[in-house]
């Protein structure tokens, strides 16, 4: 079809460089790893499992709550609490210190601006 050695001699074919996208696979694998494991230790199996027990002596300016805490470890935590009224605003917060051991309960007396209808512990942590 064309003249011969009017435009060059053929190259042979080049060898395949198959360890690029492999190398490129790793990587991926490598950062997609180091997020899941980022993610999981912010939002993955809490060290600590708060819950409202109770309340008692729900008035317009304060609010008796027992707070329970279940820990893996026994070193004491803080724990935050919300009150929020019937239309959903907030109407009280705090940070409650929980002493030691695994299994805490804690009697807390909230202040409010209002009447709270629900109190919620939104987190806990190291102390």
């Amino acid at each position: 079809m064309f003249p011969p050695g009017r435009y060059g001699h053929r190259r042979a074919p080049r060898r395949a460089r198959r360890w690029v996208p492999v190398a490129l696979l790793v990587l991926v694998l490598l950062g997609t790893l180091a997020l899941a494991l980022r993610l999981y230790g912010r939002y993955g199996d809490p060290p600590y499992q708060a819950s409202v027990a109770g309340t008692e002596q729900v008035t317009g300016s304060s609010a008796t709550v027992t707070l329970t805490v279940r820990k893996r470890d026994s070193r004491p935590a803080l724990c935050r609490l919300r009150a929020r009224d019937s239309s959903g605003a907030e109407v009280g917060y705090a940070e409650v210190p929980v002493g030691q051991g695994t299994s805490v309960s804690v009697r807390y007396t909230l202040a409010t601006t209002a009447r709270p209808a629900v109190i919620d512990v939104l987190s806990c942590r190291v102390a």
